[in-house]
């Protein structure tokens, strides 16, 4: 880079009025923040582009009421850090929105990352310029920057589905997606609320918010298996112990194939006796969190006898709690397998439909047809007046984000329309055509920074790599990504996650292919892939 460019504020250099970079980092959130403190420690220039006013990704934009982590709050912090990881106290055991958006900016204020980030900017476009090997990168307010990498930390559930029902512009009441509940908040007392989706962010919000409307109508489309959080604070006792075993801990989570602290019971569930399965049962239901899904018996997580058999010890946990036997029926989910979804904990959630001033309204069995100036028609004919519509109706994961981006490779290759029909990678984090571009969330699994921390140090090590060797330009080789088209195809037939018509193949989205959008592979088995890649002289890409 031409030492005669104008320094600027963020280590990178102007020109023309484009600043030129390093490396930009699209995204502010877990990764983004990360990604930008490695690349400074190793000496790049780098500028972070985050669309909010403030950093925390996922936990800047999920405000709504209830929001809060489903893994434990000390195996979700940054480990890179010993001092960080001393200094931060989590107060409880699975910590709440704004609580962790405190730790972010704790985060970015600690590292000093502020100063490279620039914020309100939405990035547009991403045009490859092929003659002077850069990125182009624009943002909607005109923004332009030039960098030879660019990572595109923007989560694998950030970009936002609202359903594209009639009469959405006619609603004369207030409505929001939870992914963007204002900062203000939303006033709720005293109206007719209308909740869309029953899905983890559903589970978490409704009864956070019950006791404040004057009535609830909840409308679902897929029941699901929703198991106790049973969330608590942290005692000073334990707060020692966590801050001592720090180093086994994450240990721990690194060897299991979620990056959780939890390890499947090897025993099979048809192996025990009764008595022996059912006290296992319901130990681990009296456990928190995600311990009845992930420190259970371990083919309770393949299709089978044994996943039929806790599926239905479930769903009478769920019917023991509903007391209108017609409305616990419809809450118990039957067209898809325990497992195939990730689980959403709740607190309090089937309780909720005990009250009198709360309805549950099928919506498979009778769909929306569309939304009036006064609240939601279903296609019978029935109509609901309510003052607020909220939609929790999920996201268009992991290709959604990107391709609210033009993204353009070479010879004018766009991205968008490459991954038409699935994304086409090597290991989920370069495309062919695409060079020195890094779609690093799309190889996260699991416990999202456990996951994501491997990762960035991988992109990090591998752009250092291409710097330090005299290399301009690494890319994956057709081949390679070819081989990881197929090797997705063929091992995702028989996991759970491809069973359930979900986010985790598209199955959300109207239109959108049916494929598995995220690795069929453990966290430990993509971290020796990863490992083995480099060892070979980083196989399967090509430098030059």
């Amino acid at each position: 880079m031409s030492t005669s460019l104008q320094q600027t504020s963020s280590n990178g250099h102007s020109a023309g009025g484009v600043e030129e970079f390093d490396v930009v980092v699209i995204g502010a959130g877990v990764t983004g923040l990360y990604s930008l403190h490695r690349l400074r420690e190793l000496g790049f220039s780098v500028r972070s582009l985050e669309e909010g006013d403030g950093v925390g990704g996922t936990w800047y934009w999920n405000r709504y009421p209830g929001a809060r982590f489903d893994s434990e709050s000390y195996t979700y912090g940054y480990s890179f850090s010993e001092e960080l990881l001393q200094e931060w106290e989590w107060k409880e055991h699975y910590s709440s929105q704004p609580e962790n958006e405190r730790y972010l900016n704790h985060v970015a204020d600690k590292f000093d990352l502020r100063p490279n980030i620039r914020f309100n900017s939405r990035v547009a476009s991403l045009v490859y310029d092929e003659t002077a090997t850069r990125w182009q990168v624009t943002t909607d307010d005109g923004y332009q920057a030039r960098a030879q990498f660019v990572i595109t930390a923007i989560g694998i559930l950030s970009a936002r589905y609202v359903p594209e029902f009639e009469g959405l512009d006619s609603y004369e009441g207030s409505w929001c997606h939870t992914n963007r509940w204002p900062k203000e908040g939303m006033d709720l007392a005293g109206k007719r609320v209308g909740v869309i989706g029953t899905g983890a962010t559903a589970v978490q919000l409704i009864p956070e918010i019950v006791g404040e409307v004057a009535h609830l109508t909840v409308f679902q489309r897929t029941a699901n298996y929703c198991v106790p959080l049973r969330n608590s604070l942290i005692d000073r006792e334990t707060q020692d112990y966590i801050k001592s075993h720090y180093a086994e801990i994450i240990e721990q989570c690194l060897s299991t194939p979620g990056s959780f602290m939890h390890e499947f019971d090897t025993r099979s569930a048809l192996a025990v006796s009764e008595e022996e399965k059912l006290e296992q049962y319901e130990r681990l239901w009296a456990e928190p969190g995600f311990k009845k899904w992930l420190s259970n018996f371990y083919d309770i997580m393949m299709p089978g006898e044994a996943n039929e058999d806790y599926a239905e010890f479930v769903r009478n946990k769920i019917r023991e709690r509903v007391h209108d036997p017609e409305v616990a029926e419809k809450l118990v989910p039957k067209n898809h397998m325990f497992g195939s979804k990730r689980l959403p904990c709740e607190s309090g959630y089937y309780e909720v439909y005990n009250r009198d001033d709360v309805l549950l309204v099928d919506v498979r069995e009778d769909p929306i047809a569309r939304l009036t100036p006064r609240g939601i028609q279903l296609e019978s004919g029935s109509e609901y007046e309510l003052d607020v519509i909220i939609f929790a109706t999920g996201y268009d994961a992991v290709t959604g984000p990107l391709n609210l981006i033009h993204i353009q490779g070479i010879g004018g290759e766009v991205l968008k329309e490459k991954f038409a029909n699935g994304p086409r990678t090597y290991m989920g984090m370069s495309s062919y055509g695409f060079p020195n571009l890094f779609t690093i969330n799309a190889a996260s699994v699991g416990n999202f920074p456990r996951s994501a921390e491997p990762l960035v140090e991988w992109v990090t090590d591998a752009i250092a790599h291409v710097r330090d060797s005299g290399h301009n330009r690494i890319t994956a080789t057709p081949e390679a990504e070819e081989a990881w088209v197929q090797h997705m195809k063929d091992d995702s037939e028989n996991i759970l996650r491809t069973q359930a018509d979900s986010w985790f193949v598209g199955a959300n989205i109207p239109g959108k292919a049916r494929v598995l959008l995220t690795a069929p592979d453990t966290a430990p088995v993509m971290r020796a892939k990863r490992a083995e890649v480099v060892a070979n002289g980083y196989e399967g890409f090509s430098l030059d």
